[in-house]
């Protein structure tokens, strides 16, 4: 059956009518904004956050040395130990200092016997002297070797004392309080004067940045700090305690303390940024931004109460709570975040 005119015209009245209908996909057109807040952009002076590698270390680092030579017998602690200050960690023996001992030994045992000989020669001559045997001249005689007798004596058990001595030295000790973070030398190992047995952290746990010395004369003591790693379950926030004044390599030492730091694992490497100044940028609280399918979106307000997601791009800011927009939006738009509410029933 043939179509009119009349039902043509129908047909294209009914389509033109279809296509104005259809809107965008990204756009939610409503009377008024649902539940939630509002915030326009507006550039805001913000730490200027230099991203560096950074060390968990302790302000000191204490070296268990070996004081004389000889042979390592034991070593009784391992990396991962606590030891206290003073501690024997460890026996050094050297078998020379035995000899030696047992020579020095025999050298006071001839000098008391000689001494005891000196001795009874006084003894005899005073009496002597007394009688009118000897003269004054005899008596000083023997009384000064009497003298040297006993310090003959005095020296050979200063000297086997002396040496006695040197062989406790033998015994390495912890040199201060603190966890053992190398103790790898095995028993029985030759060792000289001056040689590390062990190292033992000394002094509380810090984070040790290194920067570039560029940034020398931007960082100070109470500089911000922000770590953001997983072990911390999230970012961390600490301060700058200490610049060093040296610069070796190209690169300047801070040291920094952050909250919940331990020296369970000295050495490990985290993330870190240090402020270096202030700059201007937009930063929004980390609410107004959302992700999906990896993509970090936030809603911005039309003129009309139009909702648009529009995709930016987003980089840490010197506090967790917030972020830093780098691109998607500018200053003058005003962004949108659902209520609590909203949120928890769109999920």
């Amino acid at each position: 059956m043939a179509k009119g005119p009349k039902a043509y015209w129908l047909c294209g009245a009914l389509l033109a009518l279809s296509a104005c209908s259809s809107e965008p996909a990204h756009e939610q057109r409503v009377a008024g904004l649902p539940a939630g807040e509002t915030l326009r952009l507006a550039q805001s002076d913000i730490a200027d956050m230099k991203a560096v590698g950074a060390e968990i270390a302790t302000r000191d680092q204490a070296e268990a040395l070996a004081r004389i030579p000889g042979t390592l017998t034991n070593l009784s602690v391992r990396a991962g130990d606590i030891v206290v200050k003073g501690q024997r960690i460890g026996m050094i023996v050297d078998a020379r200092l035995g000899y030696e001992i047992n020579a020095y030994g025999s050298q006071v045992a001839a000098a008391q016997a000689e001494a005891a000989r000196a001795n009874g020669d006084l003894t005899r001559i005073r009496d002597l002297y007394n009688h009118g045997v000897y003269a004054r001249a005899r008596l000083d005689q023997a009384v000064a070797a009497t003298r040297a007798a006993n310090a003959q004596v005095a020296a050979a058990q200063a000297q086997r004392s002396a040496s006695a001595s040197v062989a406790g030295q033998g015994a390495v000790l912890a040199p201060a309080n603190g966890r053992v973070l190398r103790a790898d030398i095995p028993s029985g190992s030759v060792v000289a004067p001056g040689m590390s047995i062990a190292t033992v952290t000394a002094g509380p746990p810090v984070l040790r940045l290194m920067l570039p010395e560029s940034a020398a004369g931007a960082v100070h003591v109470g500089s911000r700090v922000l770590v953001i790693d997983a072990a911390y379950s999230g970012a961390r926030v600490g301060s700058v305690v200490q610049v060093y004044p040296d610069i070796s390599g190209g690169q300047i030492r801070v040291d920094a303390t952050l909250p919940g730091l331990t020296t369970d694992f000295v050495g490990r490497r985290v993330g870190a940024a240090v402020s270096v100044g202030t700059r201007k940028a937009l930063v929004v609280p980390r609410r107004f931004v959302t992700t999906h399918y990896g993509i970090d979106q936030v809603q911005v307000v039309g003129n009309d109460k139009t909702l648009s997601t529009v995709p930016v791009q987003i980089a840490p800011a010197d506090d967790p709570a917030r972020v830093e927009i780098l691109s998607g939006v500018a200053a003058g738009d005003t962004l949108f975040a659902p209520s609590a509410v909203a949120r928890a029933s769109a999920k």
